[in-house]
C-alpha cells in the first residue's frame, strides 16, 4: 500500500519551525533557499506520498519566498519538473527571465536545473507534483518551453489533472506499488494533454518550418540586439514572416519576443563583464547591448542571474 508521509511544525517550539521547515522543503523537492515575512509566527504541514516515481505532496503555510539559487545546480543528477497547483491564494514565480502569476484554478510548471524565485504573500495550500525529467521528456519533449507560463486548471483536461492529483491522496493508502505507478503515468500524460490543449503550445511545434523560423528569429536578434530601437516588425521583415506570426511563434516557443530580445542582450553584457581585462564600464556595457537605462539594467540582471553586475565584475576581477 502506498503510504503518505506527514510533518507538521505545529509540533516544534516557534523559534525552530521556520528552520525545520527550510529542512523539510529542500528534503521534499531540491536544495531551496527560504525566507519568511514573520519567521517567529510560521507555520506550515506538509504530507507526501508516491505515485510510482512521481512524488506528490500538498503543502499549506504561511507566506514564503522560495529561492533556487545557481549554487543550488552543482552536482546535480537528471533534472526534475515541479507541477504546482496553488489552492487559496496566487503564487508569483520568476524563472529563464520570465515572470509569471497563477492563480488558483490554473497551474505552472517549474524546471529544476535553473535558478528561480516563487512566493505567496500570505497563508496558502498548494499541490505539487515532482517528476523525472525523463519521464515527462517522453511524453511533452522539450518541457523547458512551458516553464513560468500559466495554465488552466479549472475547465477540460487541466481541471482533469487537478483533480486527479488531489484525489490520488485520499486514495493512495488503497493502492499497491504497481496501481500507484499506472496513476503516475496517467498524471503525466494529463499533463502532457492540458499544455497541448493550450492556444500558446505549438500544435504542429516540431515541423521543419516552424523549428527553421525560430531560428531565424534568434539569429537576427543575436546579430541586431544592440540597437536599442530593434522592433518585432523589422526582426519579422528581415525573416520575410509578418509581426503578427512572430508573435506567434515566439510565444508558442516559449518566450515573447520582447523576452528572447532581453535575454539575448543580458548574456552579452554578462559575457563581457566575465572577461578578464574588460576595461569598459558596467554602464558603457549595458547601453553598447542597447540597454537605455542602467538603472533598470541592473534590476532585471540581478534578477535573472542573481547578482548585481557589479558583484559580477568584481568577482572577476578577484580571481
Amino acid at each position: 500500500m502506498t503510504q503518505i508521509a506527514a510533518f507538521s511544525t505545529s509540533t516544534l517550539p516557534p523559534p525552530e519551525r521556520a528552520a525545520a521547515w527550510s529542512r523539510m522543503i529542500s528534503r521534499s523537492y531540491f536544495p531551496l533557499d527560504l525566507s519568511y515575512r514573520a519567521p517567529e509566527l510560521f507555520s506550515g504541514s506538509l504530507r507526501r506520498w508516491a505515485l510510482g516515481s512521481l512524488q506528490a505532496s500538498c503543502l499549506s503555510s504561511e507566506a514564503a519566498l522560495y529561492r533556487r539559487r545557481r549554487e543550488h545546480l552543482r552536482d546535480m543528477g537528471e533534472e526534475d519538473f515541479l507541477l504546482t497547483i496553488p489552492c487559496m491564494r496566487p503564487v508569483s514565480f520568476l524563472q529563464m527571465g520570465r515572470e509569471v502569476q497563477c492563480d488558483p484554478g490554473g497551474f505552472i510548471l517549474e524546471r529544476g536545473n535553473e535558478p528561480y524565485v516563487f512566493s505567496y504573500e500570505g497563508a496558502n495550500r498548494l499541490i505539487v507534483a515532482k517528476i523525472s525529467g525523463v519521464d515527462l521528456e517522453a511524453r511533452l519533449p522539450d518541457p523547458g518551453r512551458y516553464c513560468a507560463m500559466s495554465f488552466d486548471a479549472e475547465r477540460g483536461v487541466g481541471a482533469l489533472l487537478s483533480d486527479m492529483v488531489r484525489l490520488s491522496e485520499r486514495r493512495a493508502p488503497e493502492m499497491n506499488a504497481a496501481t500507484s505507478a499506472q496513476i503516475g503515468k496517467q498524471v503525466i500524460d494529463l499533463l502532457a494533454l492540458a499544455v497541448e490543449a493550450d492556444p500558446r503550445a505549438i500544435r504542429s511545434g516540431h515541423s521543419t518550418v516552424r523549428r527553421a523560423h525560430i531560428a531565424r528569429i534568434d539569429a537576427v536578434v543575436a546579430e541586431r540586439f544592440s540597437n536599442p530601437s530593434l522592433t518585432p516588425a523589422e526582426v519579422a521583415a528581415l525573416c520575410d514572416i509578418s509581426p503578427r506570426y512572430l508573435h506567434e511563434l515566439c510565444r508558442s516557443d516559449g518566450a515573447s519576443f520582447g523576452e528572447r530580445l532581453k535575454r539575448c542582450r543580458l548574456e552579452n553584457v554578462r559575457a563581457a563583464l566575465l572577461r578578464a581585462g574588460e576595461a569598459r564600464s558596467i554602464t558603457e556595457l549595458a547601453f553598447a547591448a542597447g540597454f537605455s537605462d542602467a538603472s533598470s539594467f541592473s534590476r532585471i540582471y540581478r534578477q535573472v542571474f542573481e547578482e548585481s553586475p557589479r558583484d559580477t565584475k568584481a568577482r572577476v576581477a578577484r580571481s
